[in-house]
């Protein structure tokens, strides 16, 4: 692409070189770089891009996009400044590609608990009523069927506009994409063009990344704030900051919510273990999810369908068909009639709503095992806190890993065991083998039992230092409730 083209809209303070007009690619990796392409300096938390340039170099970089220049210059390199390379990078990408988002409606999915879960109800609800649909999430990218693989709930920009303008070229109609707070910190979703925007709920998360509380609310906030005019905002209203999210924004706002007045309501008439019954507007609706997080879960789709201009009879028709996101309250029967619930509810809260949810569902004389982790090298605030409310609406509870990552994990065990009074500890094993820890959790249920297993949902690996390995909570779930 010609340099020129590339650079439209872009803040640069500062040029030195040779002037170079076509650029083959962009990167912000140099070990990706090749001849005649772009490299792009970030400051990452752990890495800074800057002292890579002279390596980029070495690879075959024409263009340097740096926020400082190095002290030794390149002859055969032209070298740009800008004064934030991580919105500069967003403004390459989108020029790279085309602008894509703004060809397709795209719906951002955003808050701590729920976002993939609605974003693939959506693509689900679309592509069964024969629209073509691209979905950006935690668990896999899809363009029309085809899925492409995420290591992030929100890519890097040039991924996003990739997989944006590949939607394009499929001629998809709507995107549905995840938006985490660490994406709109890093201003991943800067210049994308969002049609809509839905908020599911805030509680404590990330605070390892935003450090309080508010930062992580403001950083949410931000993604509202930045809407166009004829965009509209979805907000859940039983969240006493869902207000806050668009007090700013210019975006027409609309609200759901279970408990208080709203624009759209859903009422739960029956609640079982195969699905609930619910009332959408008077039109009742058997559905597969399960719970009170999932008939929120399943608003927010109907609203934001609604509001994309899906006729009324045709969202409720399809909203019966829909399945849950993989790894999210899936439910499982074995041959001995114990129940096993799969989540991947990593925060208190989530955990809370799972577990409130399973014991309105179940009969009162079930036991409920739980087994869970916390990660390593992240949010260390949770972790007493979600083995509190484990250890309370639980008979048994399993601790076990959940990708330590770095750290050591006798001492997670020891900050989640912290503070519990010697009646909730007594509920508490120690497994720190994950399938050690489900195997005992299948040797202790008994009929009409209850097994939740929590924290890792849809991945398929364990990380521990520095490595991580193939497991599957769900591949280990199927080897026991067939035998």
């Amino acid at each position: 692409m010609n340099l020129n083209i590339l650079l439209n809209n872009v803040d640069v303070t500062n040029s030195v070189g040779s002037i170079k007009k076509i650029i083959n690619k962009i990167q912000f990796d140099s070990r990706k770089v090749e001849k005649n392409d772009l490299f792009i300096a970030l400051k990452g938390t752990e890495v800074n891009g800057h002292d890579y340039i002279e390596k980029s170099i070495q690879y075959g970089a024409a263009v340097v996009v740096c926020e400082k220049l190095p002290e030794l210059l390149s002859s055969s390199v032209q070298y740009i400044v800008t004064k934030d390379n991580k919105i500069t990078l967003a403004i390459l990408a989108s020029n790279f590609y085309h602008s894509p988002s703004s060809k397709i409606k795209l719906v951002g999915i955003t808050g701590t608990n729920g976002k993939t879960s609605i974003a693939s109800l959506l693509y689900q609800l679309f592509s069964n009523l024969n629209y073509k649909v691209g979905l950006i999430s935690t668990i896999e990218n899809r363009i029309l069927k085809v899925i492409h693989k995420s290591s992030h709930t929100t890519p890097d920009p040039l991924q996003i506009n990739f997989l944006l303008s590949e939607m394009v070229k499929q001629k998809c109609t709507h995107c549905f994409m995840e938006v985490s707070s660490h994406a709109i910190s890093q201003e991943r979703t800067f210049l994308l063009d969002f049609d809509g925007a839905v908020f599911t709920n805030i509680t404590h998360d990330h605070l390892d990344y935003h450090k309080t509380f508010l930062n992580y609310i403001n950083i949410k906030q931000k993604f509202f704030t930045n809407l166009k005019k004829n965009a509209f905002s979805i907000i859940n209203k039983d969240d006493k900051n869902g207000e806050i999210m668009v007090q700013n924004s210019k975006s027409r706002k609309i609200t759901y919510a279970l408990s208080n007045n709203a624009n759209y309501k859903v009422k739960i008439l029956e609640s079982h273990f195969e699905g609930m019954m619910l009332d959408f507007n008077g039109v009742n609706v058997w559905v597969k999810l399960i719970g009170k997080f999932n008939a929120y879960n399943l608003l927010a789709a109907y609203a934001t369908a609604d509001l994309l201009g899906l006729p009324s009879n045709k969202i409720v028709e399809g909203i019966s068909l829909l399945s849950p996101a993989e790894g999210r309250f899936e439910v499982f029967r074995s041959s001995k009639d114990v129940f096993v619930v799969l989540d991947y509810a990593h925060t208190e809260d989530a955990l809370l709503n799972v577990l409130m949810t399973i014991k309105k569902i179940s009969n009162k004389s079930r036991s409920i095992i739980t087994v869970f982790g916390c990660g390593g090298d992240r949010d260390k605030s949770k972790r007493p806190k979600m083995t509190l409310q484990a250890s309370k609406l639980s008979s048994q509870v399993i601790i076990t890993e959940d990708n330590p990552r770095g750290e050591n994990q006798n001492d997670i065990v020891s900050d989640m065991t912290n503070g519990l009074d010697s009646l909730l500890k007594d509920k508490v094993l120690v497994i720190n083998d994950r399938k050690s820890a489900i195997k005992t959790a299948f040797a202790l249920a008994q009929k009409n039992d209850v097994i939740l297993i929590a924290g890792k949902g849809h991945e398929k690996y364990q990380e521990k230092n520095g490595v991580k390995k193939m497991f599957d909570d769900k591949e280990e779930i199927f080897k026991h409730i067939i035998n």
